[in-house]
């Protein structure tokens, strides 16, 4: 497929919205309309009880807020862009992220991968760390995410959400999967900072 021409239809500070005309491989014309946003960074917090390595002592902190597109408040993993539709370093912007959101400073932060949020329309695309080594601080929140809420939750309690549907963002359960491959022996294939 080719780009035979591109028009922004509609712009702000978040995102651009674009029709392009293409040309197919079998040499027909079409449009394709695309939603440009910046690149995101999704972090999965992670603390371990101390002095133990039995299951259940693990805890990841989520975030819960509104989001105005589906009208109803949802717990997920921090993740977001940088205002104005700039472009950060992955690392720079996850620990950004984690300190605006949740107030936590990572010592540590391991890229899982790479997450694309909907190829069939937006150019967005994602990657997903891991932080550990967690300190508290205060949280930097946008006002856009005044209502924002920050809590742990043992491992065996976000695995319950997800299978109740209570956690239903997409890039979350694609993050946490991401975790776990990384956990079973993938860490030869994570990125590390």
């Amino acid at each position: 497929m080719r780009t035979e021409s591109s028009r922004q239809v509609y712009a702000n500070a978040w995102m651009t919205v674009r029709e392009d005309a293409v040309r197919r491989a079998d040499g027909s014309d079409g449009i394709y309309g695309v939603v440009d946003k910046p690149d995101y960074a999704l972090i999965i917090p992670l603390e371990t009880g101390e002095g133990s390595d039995a299951p259940g002592t693990e805890r990841v902190r989520l975030v819960e807020q509104y989001r105005y597109p589906l009208g109803i408040r949802r717990w997920e993993f921090p993740q977001g862009t940088a205002p104005g539709l700039t472009e950060l370093d992955g690392l720079e912007l996850a620990r950004r992220e984690l300190r605006e959101e949740t107030g936590l400073r990572a010592e540590r932060l391991v890229e899982l991968g790479s997450l694309d949020v909907a190829p069939g329309l937006s150019s967005q695309r994602g990657r997903a760390f891991l932080a550990t080594g967690l300190t508290l601080g205060e949280h930097e929140r946008e006002p856009e995410e005044q209502d924002m809420r920050s809590a742990w939750f043992t491992r065996a309690d976000l695995e319950r959400m997800i299978r109740r549907s209570e956690i239903t963002d997409a890039q979350s359960i694609a993050a946490y999967t991401l975790l776990l491959l990384h956990e079973r022996g993938g860490a030869d294939e994570a990125h590390g900072s």
